[in-house]
């Protein structure tokens, strides 16, 4: 049982919450028992390691045999060392270490995807692990997220994708021209979010959904800049219809992406 929350061992754990250990190490931290168990179900050849304390052994069962199924090495741990290598103030007593599972951006665009989500100088961590979540729920085939944006192992975007990240292709570290060539391609239709554009129940009601789609999210405070959005086949608003200033970013991608599946399904 590790108890010694300053051990050699406990202390490379946690310097994975850092951005270039990570990269070096091509290993994420996954908090919780219901991202750890999403992992286990969906990708268990991604799990490496996974820490628990005595609580939460016994609390969540089912995790622990998911773990022992796919051979995963179970270290007990004291709650002072959870809390030692875990990013969040009040961990719930369950980590696991990951290889990364992000896809190639050739791989994805050659599977024919019809609903796709690209993020493009996305800063927050949390509208990266939610946009993620979001996609997932939507049936949506893919999420780009490009080399300007937050790198998607950060452990908030982790949270926030609640599992998702395990569900669904995601790539990441690609440059936005290299990203829209692919789709382009591909042959998909790209739709970039900007206020000025066409109204997105206009497009749905003409049939531009329907095919292929590819949304262009762009930074949570300019959006896209000019030269990148005309890049676009189509540029696109979700309507105000309050008084509200604007969408949230992760409000404005579940509709598009909702939107889009709406259309396919129909």
């Amino acid at each position: 049982m590790l108890e010694n929350p300053r051990s050699p061992r406990v202390r490379q754990v946690a310097k994975l919450a850092k951005k270039q250990r990570r990269r070096d190490a091509r290993m994420f931290l996954v908090e919780g028992p219901q991202a750890v168990r999403e992992a286990l179900s969906s990708a268990p050849d991604a799990v490496l390691e996974l820490f628990v304390t005595h609580a939460s052994a016994d609390k969540h069962l089912d995790v622990i045999e998911l773990a022992k199924k796919a051979g995963v090495d179970i270290v007990p741990a004291a709650d002072e060392v959870l809390m030692a290598m875990c990013d969040t103030v009040t961990p719930q007593g369950v980590l696991a270490v990951c290889g990364f599972v992000d896809s190639p951006l050739d791989q994805v665009v050659s599977g024919d995807p019809r609903n796709v989500a690209v993020l493009h100088e996305v800063k927050d961590p949390g509208n990266v692990g939610n946009i993620i979540r979001s996609a997932d729920a939507a049936g949506a085939d893919a999420v780009i997220v490009t080399e300007s944006s937050v790198d998607v192992y950060n452990p908030k975007a982790v949270r926030a994708t609640t599992g998702s990240l395990f569900h669904i292709p995601v790539v990441t570290g690609v440059s936005f021209e290299a990203t829209m060539g692919a789709l382009r391609q591909a042959g998909l239709r790209t739709c970039a979010t900007q206020a000025s554009g066409t109204d997105i129940n206009e497009l749905a009601a003409n049939g531009g959904l329907a095919q292929p789609t590819a949304w262009i999210f762009g930074n949570e405070a300019h959006g896209l800049a000019d030269e990148e959005a005309a890049q676009a086949d189509a540029r696109v608003a979700v309507p105000l219809y309050g008084r509200a200033e604007s969408l949230s970013l992760q409000t404005a991608a579940a509709l598009c992406l909702y939107q889009t599946a709406f259309a396919q399904q129909r």
